[in-house]
């Protein structure tokens, strides 16, 4: 049912009369001013006051009020669906220029594709609004950067692992205590981070608490991967007088990625731009976009290489389309 609904919302949003998102002004999705508004000028580094601990740098599209606020309040929570595209534009820009300050596209390119991996909601609120809004920009904003000539992908690896409450009317320390350990990664997600280094993206930041979470998670994962010991390779006996005619099979370090000619299990999903990768976990997204769908296969395999000054699975920054105002005011002694 939920397939269906959402088919029929982005149907509706192309056929039927619309109001813009950020304004209300009829038959526009999203005005010519709103649209400036929310990608008119370049992204900035934003910083929450307090900034909780293990926070990557995040970039932000614009500041979270009026117009924009409007829309990303119309995506997430009445799910104007047609809002995606916009706001998976903008937070594209947010990505591109987090990842230049990073140095990515200087020096040899990073190993394998970037990854953007969406902060999860809740279960329960995704299935109240009938679509997940992070994940859904996070797949535009994919589109947006492989037409530009990037390597990236969606890799939705993070859960909830336990309940948490109600973030609203909680202040920063307490929406800080109510998210620590609530995220993991999915099953089988510690070989798609193996595919490249991380971008974490989400629609909205505020305290910063659910981003340094999320960080929190893919650090764990990538950290158990690092110091994993590692399995001698078999000898192949050889037999009395004659060469082997194999070379000795190599075993995978744990926590790498599958390799080009590892087995992939892919279901029918895959034709909806999924993977089913690892234990069964639904992890990598590709783009799925008007101008067509793909999947890219996860693994070191798919990677072209090149070391660059950031490793597979290692946060490099994160990025979201809009933060509050005060947040934009980064310059404080």
């Amino acid at each position: 049912m939920e397939g269906v609904r959402n088919w029929w919302q982005e149907l509706a949003g192309l056929v039927l009369p619309a109001e813009c998102g950020g304004c209300g002004r009829d038959r526009e999705v999203l005005c010519p001013e709103c649209r400036a508004v929310l990608g008119g000028t370049a992204p900035f580094r934003v910083r929450p006051v307090p900034e909780p601990p293990g926070l990557p740098a995040v970039h932000a599209a614009a500041r979270y009020a009026d117009e924009v606020r409007a829309a990303l309040l119309a995506h997430k929570e009445r799910g104007v669906l047609a809002l995606a595209r916009p706001l998976g534009v903008a937070l594209a820009g947010a990505v591109r220029v987090g990842l230049g300050e990073e140095g990515v596209g200087e020096g040899p390119p990073p190993p394998g594709d970037i990854l953007l991996v969406p902060v999860p909601s809740t279960p329960a609120t995704t299935r109240a609004r009938g679509h997940d809004p992070a994940r859904r920009i996070a797949l535009v904003a994919a589109g947006e950067l492989r037409r530009a000539g990037m390597a990236v992908r969606v890799a939705a690896v993070l859960r909830q692992r336990r309940a948490v409450a109600d973030q609203a009317g909680l202040s920063a320390r307490e929406r800080l205590e109510n998210l620590v350990g609530a995220l993991t990664v999915v099953p089988g997600g510690a070989r798609v981070l193996g595919g490249g280094p991380v971008v974490l993206v989400d629609d909205l930041v505020t305290t910063g608490a659910s981003l340094a979470e999320a960080a929190r998670a893919v650090r764990a994962v990538r950290a158990v991967g690092s110091t994993a010991p590692e399995t001698p390779a078999p000898t192949p006996r050889t037999p009395r007088g004659e060469e082997a005619r194999t070379a000795p099979e190599r075993v995978p370090r744990a926590g790498r990625t599958m390799g080009r000619g590892a087995p992939e299990r892919v279901s029918r999903a895959d034709r909806m731009g999924r993977v089913e990768c690892g234990e069964g976990g639904r992890a990598v997204y590709a783009g799925v976009t008007r101008e067509g769908r793909e999947v890219r296969p996860s693994g070191a395999g798919a990677g072209r290489g090149g070391v660059g000054g950031c490793g597979a699975g290692e946060v490099l920054c994160a990025a979201v389309v809009a933060a509050p105002p005060d947040s934009f005011e980064i310059n404080r002694n």
